[in-house]
């Protein structure tokens, strides 16, 4: 997964290789390849070993696709996929569909923060139509298309899977 501090210009990409404990694991940061052990985990951070330095960060805040925190004292600011509003945005029906998709489809399981438009509202393409929760973050999910909301086929904090629909614009 491709990841951008906000501080630095540069993205760089993240991913586990494998796991070889229980806690520990192989991971490649760009081309490198690091041994992390997790020492302490819990929804207000973390404290791990990355070659054999302790690290600690705490989690400040999380938004849309972002995560603000402090790492060893240092505060920086976490584009989780610095694009993926925008890859949102076009595997729910924007951009190549057309105006024949009615449907706005759900790309994440997740679970609904906001519907931001009623039935019988005018939407422009790239209007937000609800907010989904997923994995701590905040999606904005726009519309595909201009054109009316027909039906609204969900309501703030309700589940959804992959694949949903949300709503329908005609």
């Amino acid at each position: 997964m491709e990841y951008k501090i906000a501080e630095i210009e540069a993205a760089f990409n993240g991913q586990v290789l494998q796991k070889t404990g229980e806690s520990d694991y192989t991971i490649k940061i760009n081309d490198k390849q690091h041994t992390l052990k997790i020492l302490k985990m819990n929804t207000r951070g973390i404290e791990f070993v990355l070659d054999s330095h302790v690290h600690t960060v705490k989690y400040l805040d999380a938004g849309t696709a972002q995560m603000k925190m402090v790492v060893d004292g240092t505060p920086f600011t976490v584009n989780m996929h610095h694009s993926l509003n925008e890859i949102v945005f076009k595997n729910s029906g924007g951009g190549d569909s057309g105006d024949a998709q009615t449907a706005l489809h759900s790309q994440i399981p997740g679970k609904v923060v906001s519907v931001n438009v009623s039935e019988g509202d005018s939407v422009k393409k790239g209007d937000v139509v609800c907010v989904l929760e997923s994995m701590k973050m905040q999606v904005s999910i726009k519309s595909h298309k201009d054109g009316t909301v027909k039906k609204i086929k969900v309501k703030p904090t309700a589940s959804v899977a992959k694949n949903d629909i949300l709503a329908e614009i005609e």
